[in-house]
C-alpha cells in the first residue's frame, strides 16, 4: 500500500490533533480528522483499507475501547495508539491482544509517518491476500493460476466454458506454467470430477515401461510380467486422462493412442480382448505442435486429434503485473508452513520480483518465495538479471537463437548459486533429469562453476 492510504486520526484535543493531521497530510496520506471515537465509528468496515491513529484518553469511548470495537468490525485493520508516559502499560497489553503498536508523547513527526507506512502497507497485503483466496474458490492447487491481467481472466473463463464438456483439450505452455493445475480443476469443474484424474508424463518412463503403463497387461505379456495389471487409460475410465509432455511419447506408442482417441477402446498387452473406455484426454506440450519444425517425430494426425480445444498458459513474463500478488500469496502460505514471519519486503526484492524473467514460471516463484521467508535467499544484487546479446543470431533461426538463450540463463543460474545443483534445480524449476539432459545438450560443465551436487 503507498502512502496515500487513508489515515482516520482521532484525538479529543483539538490542537494536537490539527497538528497531527498536518504532519500526515504533509507526508501524502488522506487524512479523516474526527475529535471523538463515535464520530469515527461509522467510519469503519471490514474493506476498509486504512489506518486508525487514536489516542487512548478520551471522553466517552476511549481508545481501547475504541480498538475492542475495532476488532469487532476487522480485527485486521491496524490501530495504532498514542499514549502519555503512564498509559504505556495499557499500550503494551492492547498490543498483546492485537493493536499494531503504540507511539508514546512527546513523539517525532517521522516516528509517526514510518509506524502509520508501515501499518498501511501491512494492510494492503491482508486485503490482497483476502482478494486472492476469493479468485480462487477456496481452492489451493487453483493458486497457479491466481492474476488479475486480462490473459488469466481471460483463461478462468474459457476453463469454465469448456470443463463440463467432453471434448479432449491440447495444453501448451512452458514448464512450471500450471498445465497440470489446468488439468485439475477441467476435471474438477466437470462432471467427470466423480472419476478418476490420472496423470502420467510421457517424458518420464522409457518406451517398453510406457505402453504397460498406458494400456496395461496381462500376466506373462512379457518377462517380469506376473500379474494383471489395469493401465492408466482404462484406470481413467469414467473421469480425465492427463498426458505431460506428449511431445516426447514415442512413435510406437503414438499409434496405439491415436486408436485409443478415435475408437474409445483400449488392447492390454498379451490379449486381444478389447475394452470400451469412457475417458476425456487432456495432453500438454512445452513445444508448439502446430509448428512442424518444433513437432519434428510427433505424428501430425495425433496432433489434429488433440486440437479439439487449444489452451495456451501464459508464461509469467507475459503476465509480470500478476507477480507481486503471487508472491505474497507463496510468502505467505509459505510462513505458515514453516511457522515464520514474512521478512520484510526489501527493495532490492521488489526489483528482482519485476524484472527477473522466471524462466521456470510460478514453480520457480514459489521456490523463491519459500526461500525468501526462510532467510535463504542470497543478496539479489548478486543474481544478475539474463542479458543476453542477441545481435550475433539475427540471422540464425528462432529455435537455435532460443537455445542459446537457455544456455545462457542456466550458466548464469549456476553461477549464482556456486554450481550447487539443488538450488540450481529449484531456481530454474525443472526436473532434475531435464537439467543434465540440457547441460549434455549444451555442452554446459558444471565443475566449472566450482560448486557441489
Amino acid at each position: 500500500m503507498n502512502q496515500s492510504c487513508p489515515v482516520i486520526l482521532i484525538d479529543d484535543d483539538r490542537d494536537l490533533l490539527r497538528a497531527t493531521a498536518q504532519t500526515l497530510d504533509l507526508a501524502g496520506f488522506s487524512v479523516t480528522a474526527c475529535g471523538s471515537a463515535r464520530e469515527a465509528l461509522p467510519l469503519l468496515h471490514p474493506m476498509f483499507f486504512g489506518v486508525i491513529v487514536s489516542d487512548i484518553r478520551m471522553p466517552g469511548i476511549d481508545g481501547l475501547e475504541l480498538f475492542e470495537r475495532v476488532k469487532s468490525i476487522d480485527a485486521d485493520i491496524p490501530v495504532i495508539l498514542v499514549t502519555g508516559h503512564g498509559d504505556i502499560p495499557m499500550a503494551v497489553k492492547a498490543i498483546r491482544d492485537g493493536a499494531y503498536d503504540f507511539i508514546a508523547k512527546p513523539f517525532a513527526a517521522d516516528r509517526l509517518v514510518q509506524c502509520v507506512r508501515r501499518a498501511g502497507e501491512k494492510r494492503g497485503l491482508v486485503l490482497e491476500n483476502r482478494q486472492l483466496r476469493q479468485s480462487v474458490e477456496g481452492e489451493e492447487d487453483d493458486l497457479s493460476l491466481i492474476g488479475q491481467t486480462l490473459v488469466m481472466e481471460r483463461l478462468r473463463r474459457t476453463l469454465k466454458q469448456i470443463a463440463d464438456t467432453d471434448v479432449d483439450v491440447l495444453l501448451t505452455g512452458e514448464t512450471g506454467t500450471g498445465k497440470e493445475v489446468v488439468a485439475s480443476l477441467l476435471h474438477r469443474w466437470s462432471r467427470r470430477s466423480r472419476g478418476n484424474f490420472v496423470a502420467l508424463n510421457c517424458g518420464a518412463l522409457p518406451e517398453q515401461i510406457m505402453e504397460s503403463e498406458l494400456f496395461g497387461h496381462e500376466p506373462g505379456a512379457f518377462t517380469g510380467a506376473q500379474k494383471r495389471r489395469v493401465g492408466r487409460i482404462e484406470h481413467s475410465s469414467g473421469g480425465t486422462l492427463f498426458l505431460d509432455e506428449i511431445e516426447s511419447m514415442a512413435q510406437a506408442t503414438q499409434v496405439h493412442m491415436l486408436r485409443v482417441l478415435e475408437m474409445r477402446e483400449v488392447t492390454p498387452l498379451g490379449t486381444n480382448e478389447v475394452r470400451p473406455v469412457d475417458l476425456r484426454v487432456v495432453a500438454a506440450a512445452k513445444l508448439d505442435l502446430g509448428d512442424p519444425a518444433q513437432r519434428r517425430d510427433f505424428r501430425e494426425d495425433l496432433y489434429y486429434r488433440l486440437n479439439v480445444v487449444t489452451l495456451s498458459i501464459p508464461p509469467l513474463r507475459e503476465r509480470r503485473d500478476d507477480v507481486p500478488l503471487l508472491f505474497r500469496h507463496f510468502a505467505q502460505r509459505a510462513a505458515e508452513r514453516f511457522r515464520r514471519d514474512v521478512p520484510d519486503l526489501t527493495a532490492s526484492v521488489s526489483s528482482y520480483l519485476l524484472k527477473h524473467e522466471w524462466p521456470g514460471n510460478v514453480r520457480e516463484l514459489t521456490h523463491y518465495a519459500e526461500r525468501f521467508v526462510l532467510g535463504l535467499e542470497p543478496d539479489n544484487d548478486k543474481l544478475p538479471l539474463v542479458a543476453t546479446d542477441l545481435s550475433h543470431t539475427i540471422g540464425d533461426a528462432l529455435p537455435e537463437r532460443m537455445a542459446r538463450v537457455e544456455a545462457d540463463i542456466i550458466r548464469q543460474t549456476l553461477q549464482a548459486h556456486e554450481g550447487d545443483v539443488r538450488r540450481t534445480i529449484e531456481a530454474l524449476g525443472i526436473p532434475r533429469k531435464t537439467f543434465y539432459d540440457k547441460l549434455q545438450r549444451h555442452g554446459i560443465v558444471r565443475g566449472e562453476f566450482s560448486g557441489r551436487d
